[in-house]
């Protein structure tokens, strides 16, 4: 298991946000090391990495979704479904990854990527209207939820450099059921499964947890949800 490559974005106007600097989900190879450290709540930090931008910080962003990494072998399938080409990071990634099923990592595993950045699953990515219109794809939306290999957000547990070719080790792997795939059902295909995510803990993100709270009726617990 191994990065192929550590993606950056740079602020791009788009007529698909209302965000005033636009998006910066066009995202490309960094040439060398790249510095990974917590940003910051959400609303005020942007992306773990160095160099990359985060233009919408009501939606994206903040130590709970500081990382976004996507399988290589998940991009290979969309280039089959899809009959294109898809370069690392076109799907906004911060990290491609070979050898790890990054869809069907569990919430709260973590991995070490290089000698010192330590990360931790948080959630799986949910598609929008910026993601669609990226892509030009018809129904973009409903097809890749429809496929649930969403790929996973994760929070900085330790910090460091990273550059393609370092390698990824799974050093945590909870004992609950709860994937990313898991949770992305539940949010968004099957909300039934929605007070089984609970079993992840305080590793969930604190949206996960306040709607799978929501759903079981025990809002009062919604307050002491996060990190």
């Amino acid at each position: 298991m191994h990065l192929l490559s550590v993606n950056l974005g740079r602020a791009t106007p788009s007529e698909h946000t209302d965000a005033p600097d636009g998006t910066g989900i066009d995202k490309h190879p960094a040439d060398g090391p790249v510095r990974v450290a917590a940003p910051g709540p959400k609303g005020s930090g942007g992306s773990a990495l160095a160099g990359d931008a985060v233009c919408d910080l009501r939606h994206h962003g903040g130590n709970d979704q500081a990382v976004y990494a996507y399988a290589r072998e998940d991009l290979d399938d969309w280039e089959r479904e899809l009959g294109r080409g898809l370069r690392n990071g076109v799907f906004g990634e911060n990290l491609t990854t070979s050898g790890l099923d990054v869809s069907g990592a569990k919430i709260g595993e973590r991995w070490r990527i290089g000698p010192d950045l330590v990360l931790e699953v948080t959630s799986p990515r949910i598609p929008c209207r910026t993601f669609a219109g990226w892509l030009g794809e018809r129904g973009w939306v409903k097809r890749f939820t429809q496929a649930a290999a969403p790929g996973a957000y994760l929070r900085v547990v330790e910090p460091g450099g990273i550059r393609a070719g370092d390698p990824v080790e799974i050093v945590y792997r909870p004992d609950h059921e709860v994937t990313v795939a898991f949770l992305f059902r539940a949010e968004m295909l099957e909300p039934e499964l929605l007070p089984r995510v609970l079993a992840a803990g305080e590793a969930l993100h604190p949206e996960a947890r306040a709607k799978a709270l929501a759903r079981t009726g025990d809002r009062g617990r919604q307050g002491t949800a996060g990190s």
